[in-house]
Parts: C-alpha cells; sequence; structure tokens
C-alpha cells in the first residue's frame, strides 16, 4: 500500500489534470502491442502461422501481400479492441480520480479507448495517431475519415484471412488505397488541431496548479515522459505523479514536486481513486 493521502490533495487543489498514457496503460487493459502471447495467438493465430506475425505491431506495421489481406488484418484488429471494448476498472478508476476537473490526455496508445471511455475527444491528442480514423493512403489530403464501423463491416465479411475486394476502403477523392491512421507510418497525416488545442491546454493553465499525471510510460520515453517532466521543471506550481510497474524514474530537478509510484496501475489507480473520494 502506497501513502496516497497528499497525492489525492494534490489532486483536490489542482486546477487541472494532464494525463500522459503509454504502453503500460494497455498493457493493463489486456493490449499488449509486442507480445506473443494467448490474447494474439487467439485472435491471430493464422496470421502468426501464414506470415511469421510475432505480435500485433509487426502486423500493424506489415507490408501486406494485397489490399485484402491488410484490411482482414486491420478489420479483426480494431473490432475486436474497439468494437467490442466494454470500459475497463483501471479506466474506469481514472475517470473518477478526474472527476469534474478540467483535464488534457496525450498519449501515445492509439486504440481509442479514452474516447470509447466518455473522455472528450477535443481533450486526446494521440501523438502517434489512432484506429478509430482512416486517411488516404498517399496522402492526396488531408482529411481523416471513421473506421470503426468499416472494421465492423470487414470484420464480418472476411473469410480465410481475406476481405472480399469490392469492400476494401478506397480513398473518395483518388480513389487510392486507404491506411489506418496510426498505421500509415512516415505518411501519416498529423493531428494539428489536437497539438494545438494542447498548447492551448499548456498555455491556459500556466503558472496554475497543474497536476501531470503519467501513466505506464518507461524512463526511455522522449515522446511523452521526457518532455511533461520538462513541463514541471518549467512550471513552479505544477506536480508530478508517475505510476510505472517495476521502474519509476523522476528526474531531480522536479524530485521536490514528484511522487513516483511502483506497481500494477490497475491496483494503484484504485487506491488513488478511494484516497481521492475519501
Amino acid at each position: 500500500m502506497h501513502d496516497l493521502n497528499p497525492i489525492a490533495e494534490k489532486i483536490r487543489e489542482a486546477d487541472a489534470i494532464l494525463i500522459g498514457a503509454s504502453n503500460g496503460l494497455s498493457i493493463t487493459e489486456g493490449l499488449h502491442l509486442f507480445a506473443d502471447n494467448a490474447a494474439f495467438e487467439k485472435l491471430f493465430g493464422d496470421f502468426k502461422r501464414k506470415y511469421g506475425l510475432g505480435c500485433l505491431l509487426q502486423g500493424m506495421a506489415a507490408h501486406w501481400p494485397s489490399e485484402e489481406e491488410k484490411w482482414a488484418f486491420w478489420a479483426r484488429l480494431i473490432y475486436h479492441y474497439c468494437g467490442q471494448y466494454q470500459p475497463t476498472p483501471v479506466m474506469k478508476d481514472l475517470k473518477a480520480i478526474v472527476g469534474e476537473k478540467e483535464y488534457f490526455v496525450i498519449t501515445s496508445n492509439g486504440e481509442g479507448h479514452f474516447e470509447l471511455c466518455g473522455f472528450d475527444p477535443s481533450k486526446i491528442y494521440e501523438m502517434e495517431g489512432n484506429w478509430l480514423t482512416m486517411q488516404c493512403a498517399r496522402p492526396c489530403h488531408d482529411t481523416r475519415y471513421p473506421s470503426l464501423e468499416v472494421a465492423q463491416k470487414l470484420s464480418t465479411a472476411e473469410q480465410g484471412g481475406r476481405v472480399p475486394a469490392e469492400l476494401v476502403p478506397r480513398c473518395p477523392k483518388c480513389g487510392g488505397p486507404m491506411d489506418i491512421h496510426m498505421g500509415a507510418g512516415q505518411r501519416m497525416i498529423p493531428d494539428t488541431a489536437a497539438r494545438a488545442r494542447f498548447q492551448n491546454f499548456l498555455k491556459t493553465y500556466h503558472g496554475k496548479k497543474l497536476v501531470v499525471l503519467e501513466l505506464g510510460i518507461g524512463w526511455r520515453n522522449q515522446l511523452i515522459k521526457a518532455p511533461m517532466m520538462r513541463l514541471v521543471e518549467r512550471e513552479p506550481c505544477a506536480t508530478y505523479i508517475t505510476v510505472n510497474l517495476g521502474e519509476v524514474f523522476i528526474t531531480d530537478a522536479i524530485k521536490d514536486r514528484s511522487f513516483g509510484l511502483d506497481g500494477p496501475l490497475s491496483e494503484v489507480l484504485s487506491e488513488l481513486r478511494s484516497a481521492c473520494e475519501g
């Protein structure tokens, strides 16, 4: 057990909460992009044996022989982890901790679970794209299109690891292939609007009591963790809270305004929710 009362007090006093999340949160929810585990075998055992895939991430980055096979993979992935998703206890606890506070979420996770759990999509910045939208693969223009209903339809129609050619998504402007936003690699259209909303959030709460709540991010992460620690260093009224299993890293510059919690996210957030509501 951690003594979470000082942290709960900081959250209650906060003007706003900035949530940063990476793979550790997804893994807690049962979505492990890097693992050749039972869940991967159950969902993609046929793809594993046919194409030599070792994990979900390899499938997401694969150069598929055909669009029919590519969309069979993505449709199955999205339908399972998004279309059939139900909010997990860890996400319910997180939402309760935030409560009525102003907040913003910045994440490298792309499965859209924050939005599917009821977090305001206008307060989420998915830095590496997401599974719930698709784009022209070229891209010939920068519009993104919803993908969830498409994935559900394709998943139903899939046979033998392929979807029917006539159902393969095509760009509405050039007629070319489409990519899931997170699977577009270097061609990924940046979400400039979400990035601008994030910057506006930081300007709004500059100099105020900001709690930075970091979930499941390893010490090497330069995309979210390092910038968030630098943000806290610049903001004298900010508090930094990092939760990660087996690895807690905080720079010396902000240690006096930080809390490091080593433990499973599911347990820590449950305890923290109780402390905040107590």
